[in-house]
């Protein structure tokens, strides 16, 4: 069931903000709004450094790399300090650069272990963290 929640702006607010809205292809403010609002609350909930050592995350690792680390990557799948749900490999043509997706679980300080590991890896270019939304309820 949805609520009415209301806030006050300056013009000068008001009109930034529809140019936001027109620019990101949303029809109306409330839609923005909800969404932006469930972003940032996601981005202090989700932030992995934030996050309390035994807590469980979930989420999903993207790193780019160069060939010749697959067996670092290869380690840390098979390890026990994260599970792994889904694994996803691809060679992007135009950066020559490799990219491997997964899926992940576990204590937010193995997850941070692990992306540590991998950044202090020679040829990793980039390693991204994008935890999952808490929430009490859901789909799933």
């Amino acid at each position: 069931m949805s609520r009415v929640i209301s806030f006050s702006g300056d013009k000068e607010f008001t009109r930034r903000l529809d140019s936001m809205i027109g620019d990101s292809g949303y029809k109306n403010r409330s839609m923005f709004l909800r969404d932006a609002s469930q972003h940032f609350a996601d981005a202090i909930r989700g932030d992995l450094s934030m996050m309390e050592d035994n807590l469980t995350t979930e989420g999903v690792l993207v790193i780019f790399y160069q060939h010749g680390v697959e067996t670092k990557i290869l380690d840390i799948r098979h390890s026990h300090s994260i599970e792994v749900s889904s694994f996803h490999h691809n060679c992007l043509k135009e950066s020559h650069t490799c990219v491997d997706t997964m899926q992940i679980r576990g204590a937010a300080s193995s997850v941070r272990g692990a992306i540590s590991r991998l950044r202090n890896t020679k040829d990793v270019d980039r390693v991204t963290y994008v935890s999952a939304p808490l929430r009490e309820t859901g789909c799933c």
